[in-house]
């Protein structure tokens, strides 16, 4: 039988406001889910209006999200993975891809939807020698996801972890001083941890107004985002650490699996890389 996953306020109901568009479930109808609203679905529609490769976009971000957490459980031996901004259970969920590899990897999801904590209490169960666990938590408070004694309960920070902040960055302005949460989280690694991270620009799309246009359908729908291309992603994450071949690269161009079908990199529009803390 599975072990239980740790729950954060697993007694309190969540409160959502199905009226607001939200990035976990936008993304989800993105990729073909059930778990949203008509307020992400009109956000979404209206990117896809200007953007219509948006979903090929989201769809390969998720692929180099597997291929970066077998590469961290299979080749650098990583069995403890932290991953802000996880969104909604989906096919090939962090733990799913882990296990496969490691059976006793322990992975903790945080995300600041309460929706995706419901689904994810009800839906993501670990393999009986892992562990997963989740938080309601907002990137914003790095220091209060590090301090959540589910967070470490489930991960020991004396050994190395593998830190994800995938498509996730994007939706923090610089008014949020990113810097500074992403030091905070790097910061508190050990040696030999990993960084995986992913970010949206616009320096490789067509036409003058469509990442304009784009931000648009976002802002219609309440949803903020921040325009930072390849050198400015690299300068924000992995500063002081050691990238991983090949580098920071669009997302298809990150260690493809072999024969695998390549979009073009402005149907896809973001910027992604692995590294290590030495």
């Amino acid at each position: 039988m599975p072990n239980l996953p740790a729950q954060d306020n697993a007694d309190l109901p969540p409160v959502i406001d199905t009226t607001k568009a939200h990035p976990a479930r936008i993304y989800d109808y993105m990729l073909g889910g059930k778990d949203n609203f008509a307020a992400d679905r009109d956000t979404a529609e209206r990117a896809l209006a200007v953007w219509p490769s948006v979903r090929t976009s989201v769809r390969e971000n998720r692929a180099f999200l597997g291929r970066a957490v077998r590469f961290l459980a299979a080749e650098a031996g990583i069995n403890q993975f932290l991953d802000i901004g996880s969104g909604l259970p989906n096919v090939g969920n962090v733990h799913e891809v882990a296990q496969q590899v490691n059976p006793a990897a322990r992975v903790v999801y945080a995300d600041n939807d309460p929706i995706v904590h419901a689904h994810a209490r009800a839906l993501l169960t670990s393999s009986p020698e892992g562990r997963c666990a989740y938080i309601q938590a907002d990137l914003r408070e790095p220091g209060k996801i590090l301090s959540n004694p589910v967070v470490s309960g489930t991960l020991d920070f004396s050994r190395p972890v593998g830190l994800l902040v995938v498509a996730v960055l994007h939706f923090i302005h610089d008014s949020d001083d990113p810097a500074r949460i992403v030091s905070t989280l790097v910061d508190a690694l050990p040696s030999g941890s990993y960084v995986v991270a992913s970010h949206g620009t616009s320096e490789y799309m067509r036409g003058e107004q469509t990442a304009s246009n784009v931000t648009g359908a976002y802002q219609h729908g309440g949803v903020g985002l921040a325009d930072r291309d390849g050198c400015q992603f690299a300068d924000l994450v992995f500063t002081g650490l050691e990238l991983v071949a090949p580098g920071v690269v669009v997302t298809t161009e990150w260690r493809p699996d072999v024969d695998s079908f390549r979009p073009a990199p402005w149907e896809v529009s973001t910027n992604a890389g692995v590294a290590r803390k030495p």
